[in-house]
């Protein structure tokens, strides 16, 4: 057949029309370049010339192996076989491609080959943008997995004390606002379960709940985890990072232990509750986020005010609702029922069928200091039921347990709090010592993390 009624065969089978082939080849963005088993060109498509600037008629009918010899297609004719990812300089100009030929092979006869080819500009181009893409994905993906949702609501808060009652109705109203709240107390009183709550009754609980621990973090690394940074901003930079401000966008920031980041972050930390915006660490774009902060510390803020250590502005943009939440020795009356729902805990964990305390265990327990709170309470209960075998804990399976600070407490002159802290972590280290598992010993019997146990010594200069 003839003319533009002209179609491939393969086979015996009709494939498709010449003209209808020849206008896909003309359409593609590729450039194409043909030659016959004598390396004859016997076609090129307008691609071809748009990437080497070489018109068709300077092409067709001259011989690939003198125009194009180290070229993909010259070496698929030769070889007679596949050749891919081939880059070279196509002959005849300075223009570099990456080519890929294949032998044209009909009825098992090789008639001739076909090259296609980019010019190695777009290639890298498109690896650029695959390489900004995967980064996009890794960000989101980064991003995904840091998101986490409030796990904790008011029903969590177990006791019934007319101090916990009166804190909880602040939080209560704390939570149908939208206003920055500042948690204190001491160590394992509660002040993260609180912050958990309160986003979870707030408008924003289908948003995220982002949480900072200020002293878990090391202190040249904080502003990165605040703000995020862009790639190559410092060393060790490697990808655009996102920063738990632009995380909680939408939701809640818990910001614990606040009271440990410097005077320079918290100039910046400012800017962003007034503002609610900032810049990452390297980069020069001004990200706008919609955010609830909540604080928390168990430090003495306005004593770090007067001492220099803490911005007063930073404090009242932090303090506009305050919630004090009391230790376990102020609320001696809900001991009873909060041991009862770490037993029920600790059962489901342990495997043990503990039914509760025995009456002198709870006089025992509510005659202790509990200079840890909550958190020592759930660490002695936990310490008891292992290897327990009765129905009710005792005084006397509770007592050893105990670490004696309320006869301490009993004996000592009354004091600032900040030095009955600072006898405390000295003694620790004078029992456990100063070395790296030490230091871990005595973080572990504190309560306190080892970061902060860091900060301490550095406060009292130990």
């Amino acid at each position: 057949m003839r003319g533009n009624k002209e179609k491939i065969l393969r086979g015996g089978v009709i494939l498709l029309p010449i003209d209808i082939l020849a206008g896909i080849l003309e359409a593609v963005p590729v450039a194409v370049e043909v030659a016959d088993n004598r390396g004859n060109i016997l076609y090129v498509n307008k691609a071809f010339t748009k990437v080497t600037g070489i018109p068709a008629e300077q092409r067709l009918h001259k011989n690939i192996f003198n125009v194009s010899p180290d070229g993909a297609l010259a070496l698929a004719l030769r070889k007679r076989k596949r050749v891919s990812g081939h880059r070279c300089i196509v002959g005849g100009t300075m223009v570099e491609v990456i080519s890929n030929a294949s032998p044209i092979t009909v009825d098992g006869k090789m008639l001739g080959a076909v090259v296609v080819f980019q010019h190695i500009t777009d290639i890298i181009n498109l690896l650029e943008e695959l390489r900004r893409s995967n980064n996009i994905i890794k960000n989101l993906s980064h991003k995904f997995g840091q998101v986490t949702r409030s796990k904790y609501s008011f029903s969590d808060i177990i006791g019934c004390s007319e101090e916990l009652n009166k804190v909880l109705t602040v939080a209560r109203n704390a939570a149908a606002s939208n206003s920055t709240v500042l948690l204190l107390g001491e160590s394992g009183t509660g002040k993260e379960l609180f912050a958990h709550a309160i986003h979870n009754a707030s408008a924003r609980k289908n948003g995220p709940f982002i949480k900072v621990n200020c002293a878990a973090v090391p202190e040249n690394l904080l502003e990165s985890e605040f703000f995020g940074h862009q790639k190559g901003a410092f060393t060790g930079a490697i990808n655009d990072k996102i920063g738990r401000f632009e995380l909680a966008n939408g939701g809640t920031i818990f910001l614990d232990e606040i009271g440990d980041i410097s005077l320079v972050l918290q100039a910046k930390l400012l800017r962003v509750l007034q503002e609610m915006e900032f810049e990452r660490v390297g980069g020069i774009e001004t990200i706008n986020v919609d955010m609830r902060v909540i604080a928390a510390t168990n430090r003495d803020l306005r004593q770090l005010v007067r001492t220099g250590r803490f911005r007063e502005d930073l404090f009242y943009r932090l303090n506009v609702i305050e919630i004090n939440i009391p230790p376990l020795r102020e609320r001696k009356d809900d001991i009873e029922m909060i041991a009862g729902s770490i037993i029920e805990k600790l059962n489901r964990k342990m495997g043990t069928q503990i039914k509760g305390l025995s009456a002198d265990a709870v006089e025992a327990l509510s005659g202790y200091h509990w200079p840890g709170n909550v958190r020592e309470l759930e660490n002695v209960l936990e310490r008891v039921s292992i290897g327990f075998n009765g129905s009710y804990i005792t005084a006397d399976a509770v007592k050893p347990h105990l670490n004696g600070f309320s006869s301490a407490a009993e004996s000592m002159e009354i004091m600032e709090i900040s030095k009955m802290e600072e006898i405390l972590i000295k003694r620790a280290l004078e029992k456990y010592g100063t070395s790296m598992k030490g230091k871990k010993k005595a973080a572990a019997v504190l309560n306190i993390s080892l970061a902060t146990l860091y900060n301490k010594i550095k406060k009292y200069n130990l």
